[in-house]
């Protein structure tokens, strides 16, 4: 019986190539499942974690059959992971450093990036604050716990310009920069990393950017930086040019550019952009 199937099979099989027959296939679009829907991989700073979650879902609402999945990280982790060919359609970094190491990879083409938005810094303690801290003055008490994030990551790096420019500024007394660096615990991967150990009491401060304080306002207090020591950052946000779905990688771009992007951005504590150029 067994053989019998197997020559009717056979035979049917050698039917179809004598008519000039095929299985049919449909061929699956690149960034396409099979369910019709069309993945969007954007690499997006971690301080956007929030702001981009909710503009992520509105885009995916407005354009029905989209995906948008989102790879948040400190921009240094994403530019790297970009340079090692991880496939992504957008690429959104905390600073154009970061940016521009994306673009010396050749998946970014220069002169495509805009700046979409801003930010800056100020320091969080713990909502209890047990250490009393009341002014940028007492982080440089001896003992006190505090968490930076790495040198490599945007915000790790303006965090260490702050303690230039107090330094130079003197207010804060002479040995400032060396009495804060010497409180420092850890240094994290990412701005996120900084604000979970202030917000769980494992450090008396750190420093983040305004837009992280609304994703843990019931955990932590703020300590404001003024504006001479302060750094404004700036976002650029580009479209990979080897992107499967580059118009709509554009799409979204230009999605979070506009007034409704825009918007999202302002809720949560960064500040709009003019869109203009970040070369």
């Amino acid at each position: 019986m067994r053989r019998l199937l197997h020559i009717v099979l056979l035979s049917f099989a050698v039917s179809l190539a004598l008519l000039g027959c095929a299985p049919i296939t449909t061929p699956q679009a690149a960034g396409e499942t099979n369910t019709g829907t069309t993945t969007l991989n954007v690499f997006a700073a971690a301080s956007l974690t929030n702001a981009f979650g909710e503009i992520g879902e509105n885009f995916a609402v407005a354009n029905p059959g989209v995906e948008v999945v989102f790879n948040f990280a400190g921009s240094n982790q994403l530019a790297t992971q970009i340079g090692q060919g991880a496939p992504a359609d957008v690429f959104a970094s905390a600073n154009g450093t970061q940016m521009n190491v994306a673009i010396e990879t050749g998946r970014i083409i220069t002169g495509t990036q805009r700046t979409f938005v801003r930010n800056r810094l100020v320091v969080v303690t713990p909502s209890d604050n047990p250490a009393g801290l009341t002014g940028l003055q007492d982080l440089a008490t001896p003992g006190l716990k505090l968490v930076f994030a790495a040198a490599e990551v945007p915000v790790g790096q303006y965090s260490l310009d702050f303690l230039d420019k107090a330094e130079a500024d003197g207010t804060l007394g002479t040995g400032y920069k060396a009495a804060m660096i010497a409180n420092i615990v850890s240094y994290e991967e990412n701005v996120r990393a900084v604000l979970t150990k202030v917000s769980l009491g494992e450090a008396d401060a750190g420093i983040v950017y305004t837009s992280d304080v609304g994703a843990a306002a019931e955990e932590v207090a703020q300590i404001e930086i003024p504006d001479t020591l302060n750094t404004v950052a700036s976002y650029p946000i580009a479209p990979l040019a080897d992107s499967p779905n580059l118009a709509l990688a554009q799409q979204f771009m230009d999605y979070v550019l506009a007034p409704e992007g825009q918007q999202v951005l302002v809720q949560y504590g960064f500040v709009a952009s003019d869109g203009a150029s970040s070369q």
